[in-house]
């Protein structure tokens, strides 16, 4: 889940790009790659696709970042059942082509579409479903294939159908990988602003700052009945995309960025559980990572695909006709949140002037030390509305 993305943009770290090179062959042999060659159905409609052979050469590239709930092996510690298979997490990383936006639509599992026939690598297909739930493809593709390669390729082609968007990769991550990810950075900051307890994932968080290591930020990252909560998905899916946004504003914020040491041990926990296609491979995540090192937070936008009540079961949801805006810009390399549509920004300080308020002019009458302005209090509310990694999504007190 959140270990995939991180991954992917914080080779920000590297001082050059030769840096880049060596780290990225002495850690190839962590990732697993899948060959899913002749099972993902083309889009109904979207724009051509450019590849990755330079991925600096101003080409935008689409991951598909899918967390795998397997319970076999290192994940049989964090409990479940382990005869299951699914992808409850499922997040569409755009990277721009000029490398000044990173944007991750998260799409709730509990979401009602279309999923085509699949096909598996022995040619056996499924049959297509008209109205499924989301996280249904998934498992479609397990029980078709029984590998984790025709479950990626299943859902691939699922996101393909209801969106239009090409997708370039796809990236299958674990709890125990994303588990190992924290610990290599120490740990994650982050508010709780109230008590959170979910007895399903045993997580048990008072209120405050809190700094989570790998064990609870996996529980955080799992949990969908929080005391006191309604059990929804969207309030799984603003957890994580809290989390996710704390972990890469740890890794950025890190000497991480420059010391070549720590970056070999956060790059070798961050792929040491990760399954992609057999394009994606270590090298081209670190030079699409260097590609991105000018970033900062605030160029991290984080949003769940426009939703609403399905109407034929409350607790299911259908995607409302903003979404299909958000896919169309998606398909176009163009921000999913039009900067006229965005908030101004949350982040300490004053804001910067807009055209609409512009800045007077220095004169002697206005070069005295003027009054502090007060910052902004919006708090966004993650996984229901969109926020930068520079935005406030919680308080916890002065």
């Amino acid at each position: 889940m959140t270990r995939g993305v991180a991954l992917g943009l914080t080779a920000v770290l590297v001082a050059t790009a030769g840096a880049v090179a060596g780290i990225a062959a002495r850690l190839g042999g962590n990732v697993q790659h899948i060959d899913l060659g002749g099972m993902v159905a083309e889009p109904s409609s979207a724009p051509s696709s450019t590849g990755l052979d330079d991925p600096g050469a101003g080409s935008a590239v689409t991951i598909l970042l899918l967390g795998s709930d397997q319970r076999d092996g290192a994940n049989a510690e964090i409990g479940g059942d382990a005869d299951t298979m699914a992808s409850d997490t499922v997040i569409v990383a755009h990277i721009s082509a000029d490398r000044q936006r990173v944007e991750l639509v998260s799409i709730p599992r509990d979401s009602m579409v279309r999923i085509p026939a699949c096909s598996a690598v022995d040619g056996s297909t499924s049959r297509p479903h008209d109205r499924a739930q989301f996280n249904e493809a998934f498992s479609i593709g397990w029980k078709l294939g029984g590998d984790i390669a025709t479950a990626a390729a299943c859902t691939w082609s699922t996101v393909q159908e209801n969106t239009g968007v090409r997708i370039d990769h796809v990236a299958v991550v674990d709890f125990a990988g994303f588990q190992q990810m924290i610990d290599a950075i120490d740990g994650v900051d982050i508010c709780i602003p109230t008590a959170m307890k979910d007895r399903y994932t045993g997580l048990d968080l008072g209120p405050g700052e809190q700094r989570l290591d790998g064990v609870v930020a996996t529980q955080l990252a799992r949990s969908r009945h929080i005391e006191g909560t309604d059990g929804s998905d969207l309030n799984r899916i603003g957890n994580q995309q809290r989390l996710l946004s704390a972990v890469l504003g740890e890794v950025l914020a890190k000497n991480v960025l420059t010391d070549v040491p720590e970056l070999l041990s956060f790059l070798s926990a961050a792929t040491s559980s990760l399954t992609t296609d057999g394009a994606l491979n270590v090298q081209r995540i670190a030079g699409l990572a260097y590609s991105l090192r000018g970033l900062d937070r605030a160029q991290i936008t984080f949003m769940t695909i426009p939703n609403g009540p399905d109407p034929a079961d409350r607790n299911r949801v259908v995607w409302t006709d903003d979404a299909d805006a958000v896919w169309a810009a998606m398909a176009q390399d163009l921000p999913v949140v039009p900067a006229d549509e965005a908030l101004p920004p949350d982040a300490g300080g004053a804001p910067e002037a807009t055209p609409s308020t512009p800045a007077p002019p220095a004169t002697a009458a206005t070069t005295a030390p003027a009054a502090p302005v007060p910052a902004p209090t919006h708090t966004r509310a993650a996984g229901r509305e969109p926020f930068t990694g520079a935005d406030i999504t919680a308080t916890c007190g002065a």
